[in-house]
């Protein structure tokens, strides 16, 4: 990698958005523009960069849903809990993820499901999350957990809008007018935020309260119920598109949990010092093979056999072994060159 490289970040995203759609669009037109910077050319090879920021190997998890017992059929809530578990535990999908850690022994643990019965509005933007991860933790609410390596994920109810954006409609990470990022082109994408009505799925972020003089991280993860013209519906079930957004958000959590902190860093030369896994070309271990599928969804979001029997609703994740996205495999790879 040329050294010049290193001092421009590629577009910088943390969402999982159908790519036929106006998010996709919205999200994908940032990524070529920056893929064309110094140091990114369009035509390179899109697999994964690790630019030496944080990754979580041993990842332990749960899932929060919200809006209330009411607003959940239970036995969606049984079926995530039991197969979204599965999956970020079976080993042959695992084997594909092994490769982007030294060791190569990735591990997803499951902590019991719980539901809030707090009131949630029909739209749920970045903030809104972000002030209920920092009640939660305020009240203690996510005790229990290593924060360092865990990702609680928040799964919104039938009907509720989440949207890529803060309630205020005001700018989220650029308000440096018409001129163009010199560093960091996430900078570039303004306050058109995408929403699950338009093909955003979820995301994944960070927060970083403060507990007397320390300072914590707490990783999220954030996902719609897919449904009619609400989220990314790729199979014949909504629990099904839930369970495959939040494997593709979970990987990404767990090869990359600190972009949003590289997003945050603003236009500065050092902002990929952030990010784990992610490709020059712009995106996440999950996002590259939704833009290789194109319309055709169940080239990546499939059913597949895990440990224990049974098949599990996911979305398959690039592997730069085979330099394109890849299904369980009964063997690791080595692992993946870094630097």
């Amino acid at each position: 990698m040329a050294t010049s490289t290193t001092t421009a970040a590629p577009h910088l995203t943390s969402v999982a958005v159908h790519p036929h759609s106006a998010a996709g669009e919205h999200y994908r037109a940032g990524r070529e523009g920056a893929a064309r910077a110094a140091g990114f050319p369009a035509e390179r090879a899109v697999n994964l960069r690790f630019f030496g920021g944080k990754t979580i190997e041993r990842l332990t998890f749960t899932h929060v849903y919200l809006g209330g017992k009411d607003a959940w059929p239970p036995d969606d809530v049984a079926r995530i809990d039991a197969l979204l578990p599965a999956a970020m535990a079976d080993p042959h999908l695992n084997n594909v993820i092994a490769q982007y850690y030294a060791d190569e022994k990735p591990t997803g643990t499951f902590k019991p499901s719980r539901i809030l019965e707090e009131p949630l509005p029909k739209r749920v933007y970045r903030d809104t999350l972000e002030g209920l991860v920092a009640a939660l933790e305020q009240a203690n609410g996510l005790s229990g957990f290593a924060l360092s390596r865990s990702v609680f994920c928040f799964l919104l109810p039938p009907g509720v809008v989440l949207v890529d954006g803060d309630s205020s409609g005001h700018q989220r990470h650029h308000d440096g007018g018409d001129e163009k990022p010199a560093h960091n082109p996430a900078l570039a994408e303004r306050d058109e935020a995408a929403d699950s009505k338009h093909g955003l799925g979820g995301y994944h972020g960070s927060i970083h309260p403060r507990r007397g003089n320390r300072t914590e991280t707490v990783y999220y993860a954030v996902g719609v119920y897919s449904e009619g013209d609400n989220g990314i519906v790729a199979f014949d079930a909504p629990w099904k598109s839930v369970c495959a957004t939040f494997y593709h958000e979970l990987c990404e959590a767990r090869t990359d949990p600190d972009v949003e902190d590289a997003i945050r860093a603003g236009n500065d030369p050092a902002a990929t010092r952030f990010l784990g896994w992610y490709s020059p070309h712009g995106g996440e271990i999950g996002d590259i093979p939704m833009e290789e599928a194109g319309s055709n969804l169940g080239a990546v979001m499939q059913e597949v056999p895990v440990h224990g029997g049974g098949t599990a609703p996911i979305q398959l994740m690039w592997s730069n072994a085979v330099a394109g996205p890849e299904g369980p495999i009964a063997h690791k790879h080595p692992a993946a060159k870094r630097g």
